[in-house]
């Protein structure tokens, strides 16, 4: 293995050489993981002459070519390097832009009035690199820009980008604040036994009347809809689409029509399962996969029978649906058939992954064969996605019916799942032989693996970015905001090559101000604003750009700390979204009793006897630092007075409060601290051992709305925002 050619291709496809770790001591990576990394991405690391090969080529491209595949900016000014061979300096340079709108720019310059930003040898040539700037104002898109230079013409896409968009209201400086909602968790009278749309335009009316200006909402992603029990919303099986268990069956416009289902739904044994899914203290999400397809086939046949075959109105606007989705579209309603088929006939665990390895191939001869064959089982599925689409816009239209500046906030997870549709519709750009984690830290000491494959920032690239375009374009057409997880994400990602160790893993880099041009122009034509989930180790290069590109910071007022105390109210980030806790963290009541630290020691997640006296140490600290917060603004309940005594809803308002004193425009409330939840939604680094993403809310949506504390509450968020 030749480690100097191994180190050169490393840094070209976007490997970093060392990291500070949470001791703030540098480490280096070793050949070993630099090599199964780039093993994963496909690079010919043991074959020598292959891999010298491929450093030629890669290094080929860099400096050989005109121009850059991708050039972007935040403004309308786009600096594009191109690179001029030792003959041809001095030559003019033709170049002209394609706009967007259809029109064009074009214009001559000469390579000898562009600055030189680098120059080097390659077999034998100098090339110097030298940053032409388009000398034109662009307006925001996707422009093509073409460029001759002695007869070599190249090309490349030049993204003109504005900040992220901002809602009028909040420009303006009003400070808005929601509730934040785990939706599988809610209750009501009415559901099938797990939180669904119709549940949500219920909450939003409530709260929309209250004068909260939005609603943050789990990653709906959609899942494996042949194993309902992997239920992660943050493991999703493709995120360009929508979980299909949050349907309300009853409000599908089939559903009075259909005698069939009528007559099912009324049964009392099926009533009587209906009756144990609600009163179900975690969501039985096999339970509800069953009797919500059951139904929901019904429901299919009565649309084909009553809608498709007369030609319908509601028939078109669901072939638009499918026209619209395009291929995309169809691939993952082939892929729920394929995964629910094989599921059933050879009782295969779900994924592609399980499946057998002709159908592997989403563009192969046998599962285009099987879409033919199995039309219906395909269709429904396509069935499904629209009835998701049309209630989940509903409940957007709702919101901004009722006022709701923002409406909607939702949650862009990190990765996808890899066995999952979106992996399978696009697989040259995950690299299955790998996974995304986090190095160690002083509660992972041997570091993390998410068992999400990543995508290959060189593939994504090579596609332009279209990937990463239509997976947000995607998520934000139902949002007014949208939380990016791991934000980090966009600068670099930890990769642990596959049979190693997380802590054996690396960082790979990724092109930021390329993926945040894209973010912006989609964030503007969307209408959505963009949170950055930038917590944990944040690199300079995501502090900087966030405010450049407009996206807001993600504060979570537990780790709002400074010089052993909290921050005031007025010290808190303005553009940022605000929040006490979240759904990785212990809820208010779980904190202030640190039932959060017994619950995992009873996990065995401390690494040591050592570790656990440290947390409990610090928290005793943090408890009596919130005290001290509160009663420095006026806040500081009665009871409790101080860390011995037991969590009271009066430290819950007080919190509450504290936090909508802050500057920051965006403030979330987590509905399980309003009702005094203790046990969590998540336990990070556990999977079986905790029920993860099943535990319900205390209380069903229309007892909270008739409770005068939430009533009261709500009324002093109000007065203290203004």
């Amino acid at each position: 293995m030749d480690t100097t050619l191994i180190d050169r291709l490393a840094r070209l496809r976007g490997l970093g050489d060392a990291y500070h770790d949470y001791r703030g001591q540098l480490r280096y990576f070793s050949h070993e993981t630099k090599a199964g990394i780039l093993r994963a991405m496909g690079c010919p690391v043991d074959d020598p002459a292959g891999l010298a090969a491929a450093l030629r080529d890669l290094e080929q491209s860099r400096t050989a070519k005109l121009l850059p595949r991708i050039a972007a900016a935040r403004d309308a000014r786009i600096a594009v390097d191109i690179n001029v061979g030792a003959r041809d300096f001095g030559r003019s340079l033709a170049w002209s832009v394609n706009l967007e709108d259809g029109s064009c720019r074009d214009g001559v310059v000469s390579t000898a009035d562009c600055p030189e930003v680098w120059r080097g040898e390659f077999e034998g040539s100098w090339t110097t690199r030298r940053r032409f700037e388009l000398p034109l104002d662009l307006p925001p898109g996707y422009h093509e820009l073409h460029a001759v230079l002695s007869g070599k013409s190249d090309h490349c896409l030049a993204i003109a980008s504005p900040p992220c968009y901002e809602p009028p209201a909040v420009a303006q400086g009003r400070r808005l604040w929601g509730v934040a909602v785990q939706l599988y968790t809610l209750r009501s009278r009415n559901n099938w036994g797990i939180g669904d749309f119709s549940d949500l335009k219920l909450l939003t009316r409530w709260l929309a009347s209250h004068g909260a200006g939005f609603i943050g909402l789990n990653p709906l992603h959609a899942l494996a809809a042949a194993d309902p029990e992997r239920s992660s919303p943050y493991s999703a099986s493709s995120r360009l689409f929508l979980n299909v268990l949050y349907i309300a069956v009853p409000d599908v416009p089939e559903f009075p029509e259909c005698a069939a289902a009528g007559e099912r739904v009324a049964d009392p044994s099926f009533a009587d399962r209906l009756s144990k899914l609600r009163a179900s203290h975690h969501v039985d999400y096999r339970g509800i996969a069953e009797v919500k397809f059951e139904i929901l086939e019904l429901l299919y046949l009565e649309f084909c029978g009553g809608h498709l075959a007369a030609g319908s109105g509601r028939a078109r606007a669901f072939c638009a649906f499918v026209a619209a989705g395009g291929a995309l579209l169809r691939k993952h309603a082939l892929f729920d058939a394929l995964d629910r088929h094989f599921h059933a006939t050879l009782n295969t665990a779900s994924g592609w992954l399980n499946w057998p390895e002709e159908f592997r191939d989403a563009s192969g001869a046998a599962a285009a064969r099987f879409a033919e064959q199995h039309p219906q089982r395909v269709e429904f599925f396509l069935y499904l996605q629209w009835l998701a689409h049309e209630q989940l816009q509903s409940v957007q239209v709702l919101a901004r019916d009722l006022e709701m500046p923002i409406g909607l906030y939702g949650d862009y997870a990190v990765g996808a799942s890899p066995s999952g549709s979106e992996t399978w519709t696009d697989r040259a750009g995950y690299r299955m032989d790998a996974e995304i984690g986090a190095p160690p830290d002083p509660l992972a000491l041997k570091g993390q693996g998410w068992g999400i494959p990543p995508q290959d920032p060189h593939a994504m690239e090579t596609q332009r970015l279209q990937g990463f375009a239509q997976l947000i374009r995607h998520n934000m057409r139902y949002y007014g905001a949208l939380r990016l997880d791991h934000v980090m994400a966009l600068f670099r990602l930890w990769w642990i090559p596959a049979g190693r160790s997380p802590a054996e893993g690396a960082y790979v880099h990724y092109p930021l101000n390329q993926l945040l041009s894209v973010l912006a122009i989609e964030s503007q034509r969307a209408a959505c604003l963009v949170v950055g989930e930038d917590l944990g180790v944040v690199p300079d290069e995501i502090r900087h750009a966030m405010p450049e590109y407009g996206l807001y910071h993600y504060k979570v007022l537990m780790f709002e700390k400074q010089d052993g105390r909290f921050r005031r109210p007025d010290e808190l980030a303005r553009r940022a979204l605000a929040t006490v806790t979240t759904h990785d963290l212990p809820t208010l009541r779980s904190f202030w009793e640190r039932c959060d630290i017994e619950l995992r020691r009873q996990l065995n997640l401390y690494p040591s006897q050592e570790v656990q006296n440290e947390v409990l140490r610090e928290r005793e600290h943090d408890r009596w630092a919130l005290l001290a917060a509160l009663r420095e603004q006026g806040l500081a309940p009665d009871h409790p007075s101080t860390p011995d005594e037991p969590f009271t809803p009066e430290l819950a308002r007080a919190v509450h409060l504290y936090l909508a004193r802050s500057r920051s425009l965006l403030a979330a409330v987590q509905i399980e601290d309003l009702l005094g939840v203790v046990d969590p939604v998540n336990v990070p680094g556990t999977n079986r051992e905790y029920p993860n993403w099943q535990r319900k809310l205390t209380a069903d949506i229309e007892e909270m709305t008739t409770r005068a504390d939430f009533d009261a509450l709500f009324g002093e968020l109000n007065r203290a925002r203004r």
